[in-house]
């Protein structure tokens, strides 16, 4: 077998518009590895390969490039082979299936880190064969400010999240305040780092959405880092959610969470409070347009709430999940001190979504892979 002469120094695959007919492709390396290296691709059942030239960005605050290469009018459900210039490994991708008539599955979570436990939450992640990862933010903690950080994390996302067969696993994911470099109320510019690699799906602010065909929608916001809560983000979210409230399933995921399992929570003083302004612009929103369920982050523990409508027990509400803890653990509030939460735990953990016909089953596995809590959903019933 010939050994491949070239190898990327670290290779990340995501999706800035629909997943079943595109991917995009993005590797980091010095401008001199431009010259003559475009994508080489493939459907794996076929021999004739096509070829697609890289656009090229500085990856901030080094001499190192972003090489992008967007292929698009893709075979659904499809898996492909391509390479980095004829002489690279050859690696695998699959674009998402055209219909949900099939049952398929995505991992989330959020606040991972470069440690050994982001590590192997990784591994663990790509065990499950999922058909890509979600990450609500804090993803490399280099704040805004440290490359080799952030460059660490892609290199690991890199080696880590991809199953036996060398096919890739893409990433998707929303800021948080690791993000940028004073946490809330930055410039676009404070995050560096995130939209070098994620600017083509969050073109317009820190808020985004991605519809899959016409059965899946993850709708993203931007938790104050970037673009205020309220305004024009609450605007653009009602618009957004009222276009997609018939999809067969509608997410809604940011970072810091409106109910959180660990910091302060307090419905009536805004200054006592962690979510306080999500809760009161986005929460009537998502049980308005029939959101299936919230991916929340931030407080590093699993969390899951009861079904709640206006902040309190319905059993037609919506349950929100989270804590963000892929790398980063803390200890939790009990279920008596806040009523909301139907389990929190101190795990490293990442959250395992099968979608199947109208069910939802929610795993959370630690990072060795324990099942630390099992839930089933279906389409919400309209309040």
């Amino acid at each position: 077998v010939e050994t491949p002469g070239f190898k990327p120094h670290s290779l990340i695959l995501t999706w800035f518009r629909d997943p079943t007919t595109t991917m995009v492709i993005q590797w980091v390396g010095t401008e001199a590895e431009t010259q003559d290296r475009p994508i080489w691709f493939a459907p794996a059942d076929e021999m004739a390969w096509e070829q697609q030239v890289s656009t090229h960005h500085r990856f901030p605050m080094t001499d190192l490039w972003i090489h992008r290469t967007e292929l698009v009018g893709l075979k659904p459900g499809s898996q492909y082979r391509f390479r980095i210039g004829l002489d690279s490994e050859e690696y695998k991708f699959q674009t998402m299936p055209s219909k949900a008539t099939d049952s398929f599955r995505f991992i989330s979570g959020g606040d991972s880190g470069i440690d050994i436990h982001a590590q192997q939450t990784n591994k663990l992640a790509a065990a499950q064969n999922p058909m890509f990862v979600f990450l609500g933010g804090d993803l490399a903690y280099e704040n805004g400010k440290d490359p080799a950080v952030f460059l660490q994390f892609i290199k690991n996302y890199s080696d880590q999240l991809r199953d036996e067969q060398q096919r890739i696993i893409p990433l998707i994911a929303c800021l948080g305040n690791h993000e940028t470099q004073k946490g809330y109320h930055q410039p676009r510019d404070s995050a560096p780092f995130f939209f070098a690699f994620f600017d083509g799906l969050f073109n317009n602010g820190g808020h985004a959405v991605l519809d899959f065909g016409d059965y899946l929608s993850i709708v993203m916001l931007d938790s104050g880092h970037t673009t205020p809560i309220a305004g024009e983000q609450t605007d653009w979210l009602e618009q957004t959610l009222k276009q997609r409230e018939e999809r067969p399933s509608l997410f809604v995921a940011y970072h810091v969470p409106s109910y959180p399992s660990v910091r302060p929570y307090d419905l009536t003083d805004p200054d006592k409070s962690v979510g306080f302004d999500s809760r009161k612009y986005w929460v009537p929103l998502f049980e308005r347009y029939n959101v299936d369920a919230v991916l929340e982050h931030h407080d590093h523990t699993f969390k899951r709430t009861i079904p709640l409508i206006n902040s309190a027990y319905d059993k037609n509400g919506l349950v929100y999940l989270g804590d963000g803890s892929w790398g980063k653990i803390r200890k939790p509030k009990t279920t008596s001190e806040r009523p909301y939460l139907a389990k929190a735990t101190e795990n490293y953990h990442l959250s395992l979504h099968s979608l199947e016909g109208e069910q939802r089953f929610h795993v959370a596995l630690s990072d060795t892979g324990k099942i630390v809590d099992l839930y089933t959903t279906r389409k919400r019933a309209r309040i």
